[in-house]
């Protein structure tokens, strides 16, 4: 059948679509950047849903959806708006897990829809599914085989087209594994550059020193790590290799300002990754770009596979971390915050490589509101407070940044990563943390 005829045969309204999903039923749509957001809209407009259960992560938008009665979010990663549906009493729920596991749930759970957004079909009639790789793709495809199941596809030309590593990867759909096509104009999910604190330039000069020429990089979200990697641009190192989550603005500048070798020891010649977010200049530069190649989540965050690059550098954030090296990265408290995503897969798999390091980068303190209004708090604490959750052991931490200086702890005992943390800590908490210490019995030595 001629490709126009086979899209028009499948073409829906966001509303037909929304129609095609039961009051009793379960629906995934993956992770931030390819969430379909037409089509989540028309199904906030239904106020019928008795027991629908969402499976996804990190919204990237305000969904009537997830206000509905009988209607509850499974999120295996928070972002402010989980954190606000939450705190406004709505049905959202934590999935403790990171990124990999995603796709054993998705999997498990089999949910009869599935939904995602992708860019519209070249000639063969392929959708390449743009900024996400992620955790869904096997899951998608089994549900455009199953006739059992349904899979609704939105598309817009605003999406770049970007690559996998065909056979195995091929990071696209065929039309004819789609069952619903909403052909819409969304725009993707920007993520600006904010321009880095005088915090974030120090501890990315501090972690900087870490980063050897020839070092493969992965990089998260957030104003240090693009603070490091714009260091690494203007610097007069190179022959860099990029294996990472997330794609961000700043590697593409680091691969503009031709520092990017991929001379890595695994997807040689590309930069590889799971998702992408950034800017408009990002996704206009990811269209066809070859240089860069979109892999399912397994593909990119198992430990064994992060280890086998050469001189694997991890750079992480963390909200909080111990006098013992433990790290908590996504829960405040009793608060769930953001998620495990990669943490710990990167952090490990470093640790792993020959010449490998692991960054953990934080500020040494954290503005939080009381009842009596703002405080200062420390971020290195002599312990974790009652609800505080471990994201990494403190065996796989390697080294731990802040503003003031690195503290290297892989390989000290437990007096020796108390007294190098307490190094970094800010001045005006230290002498607390280290009376706090010697009463846990870490025997930090005196100033």
């Amino acid at each position: 059948m001629p490709l126009d005829r086979e899209i028009a045969r499948r073409r829906v309204t966001p509303a037909e679509a929304a129609e095609r999903v039961r009051a009793v039923d379960t629906l995934a749509v993956g992770l931030g950047p390819c969430q379909p957001p037409l089509f989540l809209h028309a199904l906030g407009k239904r106020d019928d849903f008795e027991k629908l259960l969402v499976f996804g992560a990190l919204l990237t938008g305000l969904y009537e959806l997830f206000t509905r009665s009988g209607v509850t979010l499974l999120s295996g990663f928070f972002g402010p708006v989980e954190r606000g549906l939450r705190e406004a009493g709505h049905d959202v729920r934590f999935v403790a897990a990171d990124f990999r596991r995603f796709a054993h749930f998705a999997r498990r759970l089999a949910p009869r829809v599935m939904a995602t957004l992708a860019a519209p079909p070249d000639a063969d009639g392929r959708l390449s599914l743009s900024l996400h790789a992620g955790a869904t793709v096997e899951e998608l495809h089994r549900c455009g085989r199953d006739p059992g199941r349904l899979l609704v596809v939105e598309v817009s030309p605003k999406l770049p087209r970007t690559l996998g590593l065909p056979p195995e990867h091929p990071h696209a759909l065929s039309l004819d594994e789609v069952d619903l096509l909403i052909e819409g104009d969304a725009d993707p999910f920007y993520l600006p550059d904010a321009p880095p604190s005088e915090t974030e330039r120090a501890i990315a000069a501090h972690a900087a020193r870490f980063i050897p020429d020839g070092a493969t990089l992965q990089t998260g979200i957030g104003g240090i790590p693009s603070e490091i990697v714009e260091l690494l641009a203007e610097g007069p190192g190179g022959d860099y290799g990029i294996h990472t989550e997330m794609f961000t603005t700043g590697l593409m500048h680091l691969h503009r300002r031709g520092k990017v070798t991929n001379r890595k020891g695994v997807y040689d010649g590309f930069s590889a990754c799971t998702f992408a977010a950034g800017t408009r200049e990002l996704y206009e530069w990811l269209d066809g770009q070859e240089g860069v190649r979109f892999l399912p989540v397994e593909a990119i965050n198992a430990p064994s596979i992060v280890a086998r690059n050469r001189r694997m550098i991890s750079i992480n954030g963390a909200l909080a971390v111990d006098l013992a090296g433990q790290i908590a990265a996504d829960r405040i408290g009793p608060r769930q915050y953001s998620g495990v995503g990669g943490h710990e897969d990167f952090v490990h798999g470093a640790g792993f490589a020959e010449g490998g390091r692991s960054l953990v980068c934080l500020p040494s303190t954290a503005r939080v509101r009381g009842p009596d209004g703002d405080r200062v708090v420390s971020r290195i604490a002599a312990s974790f407070c009652r609800g505080e959750l471990v994201t990494t052991p403190r065996h796989q931490v390697d080294v731990v940044v802040t503003e003031h200086g690195a503290a290297e702890l892989a390989g000290a005992t437990d007096e020796e990563r108390a007294e190098r943390l307490l190094a970094i800590a800010h001045p005006d908490f230290r002498d607390a943390l280290r009376e706090e210490a010697a009463a846990r019995g870490l025997r930090a030595r005196s100033a």
